[in-house]
Protein backbone atom coordinates (compact mmCIF):
# COMPACT_ATOMS: atom_id res chain seq x y z
CA UNK A 1 0.00 0.00 0.00
CA UNK A 2 1.30 3.41 -0.65
CA UNK A 3 0.75 5.97 1.50
CA UNK A 4 -0.11 9.54 0.63
CA UNK A 5 2.12 11.94 2.59
CA UNK A 6 1.45 14.85 0.77
CA UNK A 7 -0.72 16.36 3.72
CA UNK A 8 1.57 16.36 6.52
CA UNK A 9 5.04 16.71 4.54
CA UNK A 10 4.95 20.92 4.94
CA UNK A 11 3.04 20.62 7.97
CA UNK A 12 5.14 20.43 11.18
CA UNK A 13 3.59 18.14 13.83
CA UNK A 14 1.28 16.91 11.31
CA UNK A 15 0.19 13.83 11.68
CA UNK A 16 -1.07 10.03 9.11
CA UNK A 17 -2.46 7.15 10.72
CA UNK A 18 -2.60 4.20 9.35
CA UNK A 19 -3.27 0.10 9.65
CA UNK A 20 -2.45 -2.54 7.91
CA UNK A 21 -2.14 -6.44 7.37
CA UNK A 22 1.04 -7.50 5.91
CA UNK A 23 1.78 -10.16 3.26
CA UNK A 24 3.02 -13.38 4.61
CA UNK A 25 4.45 -14.23 1.14
CA UNK A 26 8.33 -12.92 2.09
CA UNK A 27 7.92 -13.41 5.92
CA UNK A 28 7.90 -17.00 5.31
CA UNK A 29 10.62 -18.89 7.17
CA UNK A 30 11.24 -23.17 7.02
CA UNK A 31 10.41 -22.99 10.65
CA UNK A 32 6.97 -21.40 10.58
CA UNK A 33 4.62 -24.03 9.76
CA UNK A 34 0.97 -22.04 9.49
CA UNK A 35 0.22 -18.51 10.34
CA UNK A 36 -2.41 -18.15 13.11
CA UNK A 37 -3.06 -14.05 12.90
CA UNK A 38 -1.79 -12.60 9.82
CA UNK A 39 0.86 -9.63 10.98
CA UNK A 40 -1.26 -6.43 11.36
CA UNK A 41 0.53 -3.45 11.78
CA UNK A 42 -0.54 -0.25 12.95
CA UNK A 43 1.04 3.13 13.76
CA UNK A 44 1.35 7.00 12.72
CA UNK A 45 3.55 9.18 10.28
CA UNK A 46 4.90 12.18 12.26
CA UNK A 47 6.22 15.53 10.75
CA UNK A 48 8.66 16.82 13.73
CA UNK A 49 9.93 19.93 12.61
CA UNK A 50 10.14 18.77 9.07
CA UNK A 51 11.84 15.42 10.03
CA UNK A 52 9.28 12.37 9.07
CA UNK A 53 8.93 9.19 11.11
CA UNK A 54 7.08 6.42 11.11
CA UNK A 55 6.43 4.62 14.50
CA UNK A 56 4.03 2.12 15.09
CA UNK A 57 3.79 -2.07 15.96
CA UNK A 58 3.17 -4.74 14.29
CA UNK A 59 1.94 -7.65 15.87
CA UNK A 60 1.81 -11.80 14.63
CA UNK A 61 0.71 -15.19 16.54
CA UNK A 62 1.96 -18.56 14.32
CA UNK A 63 2.63 -21.84 14.52
CA UNK A 64 6.38 -22.99 14.66
CA UNK A 65 8.44 -26.27 14.35
CA UNK A 66 11.23 -25.97 16.80
CA UNK A 67 14.96 -25.56 15.49
CA UNK A 68 16.45 -27.95 18.25
CA UNK A 69 13.92 -30.86 19.12
CA UNK A 70 11.29 -30.71 16.03
CA UNK A 71 8.38 -30.40 18.16
CA UNK A 72 5.30 -27.55 17.17
CA UNK A 73 4.40 -24.77 19.43
CA UNK A 74 2.69 -21.79 18.88
CA UNK A 75 4.65 -18.45 18.96
CA UNK A 76 3.46 -14.78 19.15
CA UNK A 77 5.78 -11.53 18.01
CA UNK A 78 5.35 -8.15 18.81
CA UNK A 79 7.64 -5.76 17.40
CA UNK A 80 7.53 -1.79 18.04
CA UNK A 81 9.29 0.18 15.46
CA UNK A 82 10.47 3.63 14.53
CA UNK A 83 11.80 4.38 11.29
CA UNK A 84 13.03 7.46 10.09
CA UNK A 85 11.61 8.67 6.37
CA UNK A 86 13.72 10.98 3.83
CA UNK A 87 13.02 12.30 0.27
CA UNK A 88 14.42 10.27 -2.81
CA UNK A 89 18.27 10.68 -2.63
CA UNK A 90 19.34 12.76 -0.05
CA UNK A 91 20.06 10.65 2.84
CA UNK A 92 22.80 8.22 2.97
CA UNK A 93 21.33 6.73 6.44
CA UNK A 94 20.85 2.76 5.48
CA UNK A 95 18.17 2.78 8.13
CA UNK A 96 15.75 5.32 6.41
CA UNK A 97 12.74 4.56 3.77
CA UNK A 98 12.98 6.69 1.00
CA UNK A 99 9.78 8.93 -0.26
CA UNK A 100 8.57 7.99 -3.71
CA UNK A 101 7.52 12.17 -4.59
CA UNK A 102 5.46 12.54 -2.04
CA UNK A 103 4.29 8.46 -1.21
CA UNK A 104 5.74 6.16 1.05
CA UNK A 105 5.37 2.57 0.14
CA UNK A 106 4.59 0.94 3.56
CA UNK A 107 4.46 -2.62 1.89
CA UNK A 108 8.06 -1.98 2.02
CA UNK A 109 8.71 -0.34 5.19
CA UNK A 110 6.68 -2.68 7.42
CA UNK A 111 8.32 -5.61 6.02
CA UNK A 112 11.46 -4.31 5.78
CA UNK A 113 11.47 -3.95 9.69
CA UNK A 114 9.25 -7.39 10.04
CA UNK A 115 12.42 -9.54 8.46
CA UNK A 116 15.24 -7.30 10.05
CA UNK A 117 13.86 -8.36 13.24
CA UNK A 118 13.04 -11.71 12.68
CA UNK A 119 14.43 -14.69 14.59
CA UNK A 120 17.01 -16.65 13.62
CA UNK A 121 16.50 -19.31 15.82
CA UNK A 122 13.22 -20.62 16.57
CA UNK A 123 12.52 -22.74 19.83
CA UNK A 124 9.82 -23.99 22.00
CA UNK A 125 11.38 -22.34 24.66
CA UNK A 126 14.50 -20.79 25.75
CA UNK A 127 16.04 -23.89 27.39
CA UNK A 128 15.11 -26.06 24.89
CA UNK A 129 17.23 -29.06 25.19
CA UNK A 130 17.09 -30.64 21.55
CA UNK A 131 17.14 -34.30 21.00
CA UNK A 132 19.53 -37.25 21.67
CA UNK A 133 22.51 -37.65 18.97
CA UNK A 134 21.63 -41.36 19.07
CA UNK A 135 18.36 -42.30 19.78
CA UNK A 136 16.45 -39.01 18.50
CA UNK A 137 14.56 -39.03 22.01
CA UNK A 138 13.32 -35.56 23.14
CA UNK A 139 15.68 -34.30 26.12
CA UNK A 140 12.41 -31.78 27.08
CA UNK A 141 10.64 -34.96 28.32
CA UNK A 142 13.46 -36.85 30.28
CA UNK A 143 16.94 -38.03 30.14
CA UNK A 144 17.32 -40.56 27.05
CA UNK A 145 18.47 -44.37 28.10
CA UNK A 146 21.52 -43.97 25.86
CA UNK A 147 25.15 -44.91 26.85
CA UNK A 148 27.24 -41.68 26.85
CA UNK A 149 30.19 -42.03 24.57
CA UNK A 150 33.66 -41.84 26.21
CA UNK A 151 35.95 -39.36 24.77
CA UNK A 152 38.19 -41.09 22.12
CA UNK A 153 41.29 -39.44 23.46
CA UNK A 154 40.56 -41.67 26.66
CA UNK A 155 39.46 -45.19 24.96
CA UNK A 156 43.24 -46.32 26.14
CA UNK A 157 42.03 -45.70 29.95
CA UNK A 158 38.58 -47.27 29.27
CA UNK A 159 40.47 -50.55 28.11
CA UNK A 160 42.37 -50.29 31.68
CA UNK A 161 38.64 -50.16 33.73
CA UNK A 162 36.95 -53.30 31.26
CA UNK A 163 39.67 -55.05 32.67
Amino acid sequence: MKLDLREIIDVPGGRLSFAQELSTERLGSPAILSWDSVPDAEGVVENTAGVLTARGRIQARMTCVCDRCGAEFKAEKALDFEAPIVPAGESEDPEAFELEGDWLDLDDLLETVYILDMDTKYLCRHDCKGVCPECGKNLNEGPCSCRKKPDPRLAVLEQLLDK
